[in-house]
């Protein structure tokens, strides 16, 4: 435990050269923010990418499949778990340990509370105690039987006495003792190939063993040779933070003033909307309204110039007209009397020749026209562009507001990254892990020395075994040869004292076969056993709780090894117990291939937050940002001349028109009478006059009359239509131009004063989001780096590997083996019992006889019955 003791603080120096850096993310909190009508979150922080930490790649794969043979290591875990279903007992081991850390002395356990505890681990171990005392009893009892067995047989005793009796159903009894023998020496087979299975199974994988050591060995080099570029990378990536910094420094007017600009054009924009909606939503409709007036005004004064010249003229054309009709109406022809009558009914209607609408007297828009063209003369979309202009100008504002601020948090960035490197090479981590590199070269090499010598020992172990084993195909073997030679020497024609030398040779192996077994069974027992206990308590107190990690909980048990310890591994390596570390949280962080730093909890020792507030981002840093401060003062969205136009527009003199009067005038006709109308008629009175030069002069004045009104009257028309619709107009854009005007410089006054004087608020807000921003970059880099120190920088899986590999190791490879092998020995050995009282039953059925049973006639003549002498000699020309 020296080189992991050493291995720990060698990462914790690594460690904290690059903690320095790390603290927190940089994902700025949403944070509330309220300007002067409602609360709104700060912009989203850019996220940073810092790339990824040089990964190490382990070759150590802690997994183990046993293959086939894993049905043999399930069935012997079955069986151990019928021995022992008791769960784990955890209090119990933590309470010996406790309680008997001074040693174990006899007196002790003559105490209450010891008692209780041998009582408690006697329950527990009570299914191994019963096996092994019946292995003991197996042991002891089976030499005795087998010498008494032999004497008895010596004193022809015990199936010993060389003399068979005949029965009717000897051949059903040779049969059965037959077909029992084969088939107990088929399941002694299976036991001796379990027993030589987990025998090889050993020695394979202690081969197997030799990639687990050289993988982990290489792991470790790898977790050596890694950690100082990771570190180094770490402290590499501050400058991806710095320059996004810089570069949000460097453009600190967009950005900034930006924010700003944006916040506060959602107040301003609708108040200068407001002013270009005069017409329309924009400048475009405020200029078209006023061309609108101004095209309007003009109809109105052309029209009406238009109208006053076509009224004398119409006046002087009917007037010329109105007196030549009356000549021509003078005439003698109108005196006759049936001519009279027309005569007289035209002649009364020539007062209807007359203009009927005065335009003379219709007001003058001259001077409203003349201001309309004074105001358009001046740009007013260039005069609002302007104070727009002024208003975009806030980020060159607030750039040069803030560029003694700029310059002096470039400096101080500098400075930390150049601490933040100093700081890092303080500690010789490269030299430290070069060390440890060196450290396990040289104990890989002494480990591998021991290669031969591991062989050399398995080998001698193999042998053993198989020795063991060859005791078993001993008695296996003289089994199946008196099977053979019994069974096939054996003649039915033969008496028991004339059976064949090939039977005889069966029976003698079977007697044989007897005999081994009662010298070997006891040896067999004695060994399965000792591994059945051992193996057994190993499988059942080691290799479950370490797979299930229960082993981990009684190592972790707060004060286990001393009373003023608490946790026992921050003691070992830091010498400081009362850290909240234990054996069973760093596998797991190990194994999940996590950074040694959060693994061993490095963080008690070295707080990374604390470093982190002294360097990254330190007070004066944060003092620097919050010095950061915009004056609006100077913005002016529309100028003086802009709203003097203004002004001008809505007090042109539209609104003063007297529309009504030249509504009035509109509606009158150009003339009384519809002269169209008053022509038709007098054709149609000339028509019923006679023919001659009256009704001609008639007919050429109607006509005058017509030529009159397209001349003079169409246009007059037309020019009244445009006046109606010009009047219309303007009477309708009259009633809005004040009050829009008014609310357009309401609302821009507005808007400047919020700019000018309640914009603070909104400015604090989003310079604080700024500010924010760029804290945001930095708890980027923090939190990336303290991130990356828990799950990236300094994996320790080999860590974890190490434990795996030894678990396999010690459980997969070795204890699974043995039990195994117990396990299929054991089964041997038991089978052996009915193998003995088989072979021995079956022997007599195959040996040959030295007396046989004799039958005689009987004396009485009428019945023939059979009486065997006890004793005969054999039938032999010799006896």
């Amino acid at each position: 435990m020296l080189w992991i003791r050493w291995l720990v603080l060698l990462l914790y120096w690594g460690a904290t050269s690059g903690e320095q850096q790390p603290e927190e993310r940089g994902s700025v909190p949403a944070e509330v923010r309220a300007d002067s009508r409602r609360q709104r979150s700060p912009p989203p922080v850019e996220p940073l990418d810092f790339g990824f930490v040089p990964a190490a790649v382990y070759d150590t794969h802690a997994y183990y499949e046993p293959g086939a043979v894993g049905l043999l290591f399930h069935i012997v875990h079955a069986f151990l778990y019928v021995v022992q279903p008791h769960s784990f007992p955890k209090d119990l081991i933590v309470k010996v340990i406790q309680q008997n850390m001074g040693g174990i002395k006899i007196e002790e356990w003559r105490k209450p509370e010891n008692v209780v505890l041998l009582l408690q681990w006697l329950y527990y171990e009570a299914g191994f105690l019963i096996c092994a005392a019946i292995g003991v009893v197996f042991l002891v009892l089976t030499p005795i039987i087998g010498m008494c067995f032999c004497v008895c047989r010596c004193c022809e005793n015990c199936g010993g006495e060389m003399h068979q009796r005949q029965r009717k159903n000897v051949d059903c009894q040779r049969g059965f003792y037959t077909a029992s023998l084969i088939a107990t020496s088929i399941f002694i087979i299976l036991g001796v190939l379990i027993a030589y299975a987990a025998n090889h199974n050993v020695s394979t994988q202690i081969k197997s063993t030799r990639r687990f050591i050289n993988t982990n060995m290489r792991d470790l080099r790898t977790f050596a040779n890694n950690t100082p570029a990771q570190i180094e990378y770490l402290t590499s990536q501050y400058t991806t933070a710095k320059n996004k910094v810089l570069s949000e420094l460097d453009n600190i007017g967009p950005l900034l003033g930006g924010r700003i600009h944006s916040q506060l054009e959602k107040e301003v924009v609708p108040s200068l909307d407001t002013a270009l909606r005069m017409a329309g939503a924009k400048v475009e409709n405020a200029i078209k309204a006023m061309r609108e007036t101004k095209e309007a005004l003009e109809n109105v004064s052309s029209s009406l110039e238009v109208l006053q010249d076509g009224t004398a003229k119409l006046k002087a054309s009917l007037s010329e007209e109105r007196s030549s009709l009356s000549n021509t109406l003078s005439d003698p022809a109108c005196t006759n009397g049936a001519v009279s009558h027309t005569c007289n009914s035209i002649r009364s209607t020539l007062s209807q020749l007359v203009v009927n609408a005065d335009f003379s007297r219709l007001p003058d828009v001259s001077n409203a026209l003349a201001n309309v063209n004074t105001v358009l003369r001046t740009d007013l979309s260039n005069i609002v562009q302007k104070g727009y202009s002024s208003f975009n100008d806030t980020p060159r504002l607030v750039k040069e507001q803030t560029k003694n601020i700029v310059s002096g948090v470039k400096t101080m960035l500098d400075k930390i990254g150049t601490e933040i490197n100093n700081f890092a090479k303080m500690f010789p981590v490269e030299a430290s892990l070069a060390n440890f590199t060196i450290f396990l070269n040289n104990g890989q090499k002494n480990i591998e020395s021991y290669y031969p010598q591991v062989d050399q020992i398995d080998f001698y172990r193999w042998i053993g075994c198989v020795a063991i084993l060859c005791m078993v195909v001993l008695v296996i073997a003289f089994n199946i040869l008196g099977l053979l030679c019994g069974t096939c020497g054996y003649d039915k024609q033969a008496t028991p004292t004339t059976r064949g030398c090939l039977s005889n040779t069966g029976g003698n192996l079977l007697m044989a076969g007897v005999g081994f077994s009662f010298i070997f069974a006891w040896m067999l027992m004695a060994m399965v056993t000792a591994l059945f206990v051992v193996g057994g308590n190993v499988e059942k107190l080691l290799c479950e709780p370490l797979a299930n990690r229960q082993l981990f909980s009684i190592i972790d048990t707060p004060f286990l090894v001393h009373p003023a310890k608490k946790n026992f591994l921050p003691g070992m390596l830091f010498q400081n117990p009362n850290i909240d570390l234990t054996l069973g949280s760093m596998y797991r962080e190990c194994h999940e291939n996590n950074g040694l730093y959060h693994a061993l909890q490095l963080e008690t020792m070295f707080n990374i937050n604390s470093f982190l507030n002294r360097t990254v981002y330190n007070k004066d840093l944060a003092k620097v940002l919050e010095g950061v401060q915009v004056d609006l003062q100077d913005i002016s969205l529309l100028e003086q001349a802009g709203r003097d136009n203004l002004i001008n527009f809505a007090n042109s003199g539209v609104g003063q028109i007297d529309f009504d009067v030249y509504l009035a005038e509109v509606i009158k006709g150009v003339t009384v009478v519809d002269l169209l109308s008053f022509s038709a008629d007098l054709e149609a009175q000339t028509d019923n006059l006679p023919r001659g030069a009256l009704e001609n002069a008639l007919k050429g004045h109607a006509s005058s009359i017509r030529q009159i009104h397209r001349e003079q009257v169409v246009p007059m028309e037309q020019a009244m239509s445009t006046l109606s619709q010009s009047i219309r107009q303007l009477q309708r854009m009259s009633s809005d131009l004040p009050v829009k005007v008014t609310n357009i410089l309401s609302a821009i006054d507005a808007a400047e004063y919020l700019i000018t004087h309640n914009a603070s608020h909104v400015v604090k807000q989003e310079t604080k989001g700024y500010v924010e921003s760029l804290v945001g970059y930095f708890k980027q880099y923090t939190e990336w780096v303290r991130n990356s120190l828990t799950a990236e920088v300094a994996q320790c899986k080999p860590i974890s590997n190490i434990v795996d590999s030894m678990e396999i190791v010690a459980c997969s490879f070795i204890i699974d083996s043995v039990n195994t092998f117990w396990f299929g020995l054991g089964g041997c050995c038991i089978l052996l019992i009915p193998s003995i009282i088989f072979s021995v039953k079956l022997a007599k059925f195959y040996r040959r006889m030295d007396t046989e049973d004799v039958f005689e006639d009987s004396p009485y003549p009428d019945t023939l019955t059979r009486f065997p002498r006890d004793s005969a000699p054999p039938s032999y020309s010799d006896w």
